[in-house]
């Protein structure tokens, strides 16, 4: 049998290397998100880019207990006293296409865009109106924009601002910036939300599409444990109840 290939990591009985820096190296000369970025890239990243990731992994980090990731990680917590590792990974099943997903599919939408514009030799703003065009014929959503609590989502603009400050802004977000300019003109006022922004801001970085959710997963394991955490030493066991109105059938008896 063929053995596994990886160019990650690899270690012997004195050293553990990580995409071929030994790990007590980046331990004393390198961040955390200085290592997500070398994992996911294979080199360590500039400054600005550092800065950009940080800023990505903090933003999604926590949204409050309601979220479904933290919902779903507290109430596994409340009914399973044994295993933090049990109510992390609900936590983590939890994130899906409508919640922490749509980073992904927004970077593909990006990427099609940006596309389109060059296929049809047009700008990026005539882009974005046939793509809301076209997702309002077929009656889909655009990933990455509308917040079901923000009106304006107060991350958005940090990490624009902070890619034009390091001078790493570039199509993705012009794209959503114009998605969004176009949408509040062909269907309503739809803010861009941090899916969409992490997704312009990763565009841009050159991320594939996937690290969209990855990233959005990575950063809030960080609220999910804390929220756990909490759950475990503020609240008492099975202090979670949910309402639940029952309309099937009324009793009835058996033939």
């Amino acid at each position: 049998m063929d053995p596994w290939r990886t160019a990650i990591a690899t270690s012997d009985e004195t050293h553990i290397w990580i995409r071929g820096y030994d790990v007590t190296a980046l331990m004393t000369r390198a961040s955390f998100t200085d290592t997500v970025f070398l994992l996911h890239r294979a080199r360590l990243p500039e400054a600005g880019e550092r800065q950009l990731l940080d800023a990505i992994l903090v933003a999604v980090a926590d949204h409050g207990s309601g979220a479904p990731s933290c919902a779903t990680a507290r109430l596994a917590a409340s009914g399973n006293r044994q295993s933090l590792s049990a109510a992390v990974a609900a936590g983590i099943l939890a994130i899906g296409d409508e919640h922490g997903g749509a980073g992904s599919a927004c970077m593909e939408l990006i990427e099609a865009g940006v596309a389109l514009a060059t296929k049809d030799g047009v700008s990026i703003e005539v882009a974005a109106r046939q793509v809301v065009k076209d997702a309002k014929a077929n009656k889909k959503r655009l990933p990455g924009l509308g917040h079901r609590v923000h009106s304006t989502d107060p991350r958005t603009r940090v990490l624009f601002d902070m890619a034009r400050e390091y001078g790493l802004a570039g199509n993705g977000i012009a794209f959503m910036e114009a998605l969004e300019l176009a949408a509040r003109e062909i269907l309503k006022p739809l803010p861009i939300n941090i899916d969409g922004a992490l997704a312009a801001v990763l565009a841009d970085l050159q991320f594939p599409a996937a690290f969209g959710k990855l990233v959005f997963i990575v950063g809030r394991v960080a609220g999910i444990t804390a929220e756990v955490a909490e759950e475990y030493t503020r609240e008492k066991a099975m202090r979670i109840h949910i309402p639940v109105t029952y309309d099937g059938v009324p009793p009835r008896e058996m033939d």
